[in-house]
């Protein structure tokens, strides 16, 4: 019993190890490696199809080099690039976006007004677009005409001329652009609602002339990936993050190392593109019901990624008429009530792995009793209590095969000695010994194994959810995103690691015992620097395990040693 406890420790400290690995496995920072399989992508009437696909104005890939990323016009003289300077503002109460006329009236920034660095740092606010010069983050939309000319486009490379910023009784505020070439006038309007992370975007389709005007819509973000130092301890580095394509029912993550062997192409109803980072997510949603081309590529050279969705169905607009086309933009946290009135299945941008399908009503649950408690410290606890509470049965099985163990503890151990240098016989002895007594070794470690997931799926939650970042509970802890300043948590919960283990029989072998022993040191080291909410979930589920393994304890204790004959299960 005593070895398959130590393997059962042993085994949670390999899946904690294996968590790990994960992490520095999917989200660590991409090394150059030579390869020969590269995508041409060059100016849109030229472009090139990914290989292997046919050609078709429907499948473009837009690139930018880097002298050209802010101003239409180079600098002859110094070929670094230079900032734009007549940016356009557009805020509400929760989002500010900067548009830039002279590139595609673009959304090139954008900053969160109620999230902030830090618990501590009122000034600065997340930043999730950006054109910073060594990593710089943004959308580019526009329109492609399907038709074989060299006419100019109102895509991302043209200028449009500002009109107007406008508000609605309603409370939201409009930011109106215009390109026009020949006979074709576009509008193109970005609205905020009050409260809202949402940004729509609408184009307004004018064909002035006397020939049709067909086109399709599209819309990408270009993001060049910086080069961050990377800690062990620092959870939010290692959350991943990079684009990710949902098809309609589930999401694709897109590893640049993937992207550079096999560059993504794809096709999808009711499909969206984003970048998630840890707690926050940008993300370009089409019309529903529209089909769009999903495309994904790295560029190595200049650690650029760019993922695209073109349409796949023609529109065309007739003389003399207006053709109207809608989209959608998320720039915000991943509050997933939020995500989920935006378009069903933007929710799963909440990356909690492998083990959602528990993740998702824990965190449900956690939310309900948030709304009640308004705390979510507290909330926190109290989850974890119904958690113990659901597996009390198995729980209390387990305690129970503590308590007999314990109580037979003496007795192996005796057994041990008799037999110390013959340890086949010892084994055999120690059988018939948990024969004779109706105890099985097994029964105290399989509740313990169905428990694990739950525990798991709760870590990802606390982990993932946005709602819990820098949320206070009480006295010092006043950010359960964030590691306690004080280590008084961690302590805390090593010393009842250690409680506990005294409650259990003690393992027979010395350097079993030793292992077992130095574990809530380890644990507590460990603990330290993760974010306090999880050492909360975990100190709380100690306390719990104490009181419930004291209790049986103490029950057991009080009857009939099991070693006088009088068997039975003590109730």
């Amino acid at each position: 019993m005593e070895k398959l406890r130590v393997l059962l420790w042993g085994g949670f400290i390999m899946s904690l190890y294996l968590v790990y690995s994960q992490w520095t496995a999917d989200y660590a920072v991409v090394k150059k490696t030579p390869t020969n399989n590269t995508v041409s992508a060059t100016m849109p009437r030229s472009a090139q199809p990914l290989q292997g696909s046919p050609p078709s104005t429907n499948t473009l890939l837009f690139s930018d080099s880097k002298p050209e990323l802010y101003s239409l016009e180079q600098n002859e003289t110094n070929k670094s690039a230079q900032a734009p300077t007549n940016l356009v503002t557009l805020s509400n109460d929760v989002l500010e976006i900067k548009i830039n006329p002279d590139r595609g009236a673009d959304i090139v920034n954008a900053v969160l007004l109620g999230y902030f660095l830090s618990k501590d740092d009122t000034e600065n606010r997340v930043q999730l677009l950006s054109l910073s010069e060594d990593s710089y983050h943004y959308f580019q939309t526009g329109l492609l005409s399907t038709e074989n000319n060299n006419n100019p486009e109102p895509n991302h490379q043209q200028p449009f001329l500002y009109i107007r910023t406008s508000g609605a009784n309603d409370g939201s505020k409009s930011a109106i652009f215009r390109w026009e070439s020949g006979n074709i006038a576009v509008n193109k309007t970005y609205t905020l609602t009050p409260g809202s992370f949402e940004v729509k975007l609408a184009y307004e389709i004018i064909n002035k002339g006397y020939s049709v005007y067909p086109y399709v819509q599209y819309s990408q973000i270009i993001k060049k990936d910086a080069k961050v130092e990377r800690s062990m301890f620092d959870v939010e580095t290692y959350s991943f993050d990079g684009g990710i394509i949902f098809n309609g029912e589930s999401y694709e993550k897109l590893h640049p190392e993937d992207l550079v062997e096999k560059p993504v192409m794809t096709s999808h109803l009711n499909g969206w593109l984003a970048n998630i980072k840890h707690h926050f997510v940008v993300a370009a949603i089409p019309e529903a019901e529209d089909s769009f081309s999903y495309q994904a590529t790295y560029d190595e050279d200049r650690s650029l990624e760019k993922i695209s969705a073109v349409g796949e169905t023609t529109k065309t607009v007739f003389p003399g008429t207006t053709q109207k086309e809608e989209m959608s933009f998320y720039i915000g946290p991943k509050l997933q009530s939020k995500l989920k009135e935006l378009r069903p299945g933007l929710e799963r941008s909440v990356d909690y792995g492998a083990l959602s399908f528990l993740s998702k009503p824990l965190f449900w649950l956690l939310d309900k009793i948030h709304s009640f408690v308004g705390n979510w410290g507290l909330s926190i606890i109290l989850v974890t209590f119904c958690i113990k509470l659901v597996f009390y049965r198995l729980a209390e099985s387990s305690g129970k095969s503590m308590a007999r163990m314990r109580l037979l503890a003496p007795r192996i151990k005796a057994i041990q000695e008799r037999f110390k240098d013959d340890k086949q016989a010892a084994g055999q002895a120690t059988m018939e010994l948990y024969k004779k007594e109706k105890v099985n070794p097994l029964a105290g470690c399989w509740p313990m194994l169905v428990q694990i997931p739950f525990f798991i799926a709760f870590y990802w939650v606390l982990l993932e959810s946005v709602e819990i970042r820098q949320a206070p509970f009480f006295l010092w802890i006043q950010d359960l995103s964030s590691r306690d300043p004080y280590f008084i948590l961690p302590i805390l919960m090593g010393a009842g690691m250690f409680f506990q283990q005294k409650l259990n029989p003690p393992p027979p072998d010395p350097m079993q015992a030793k292992v077992m022993s130095f574990l809530p040191v380890v644990f507590t080291g460990m603990f330290a620097f993760f974010p306090s909410g999880l050492v909360l979930y975990w100190l709380t589920n100690s306390l719990l395990s104490i009181a419930q393994q004291w209790r049986l304890n103490k029950k057991f204790g009080t009857k009939t040693p099991m070693g006088s004959g009088s068997g039975g299960d003590g109730g």
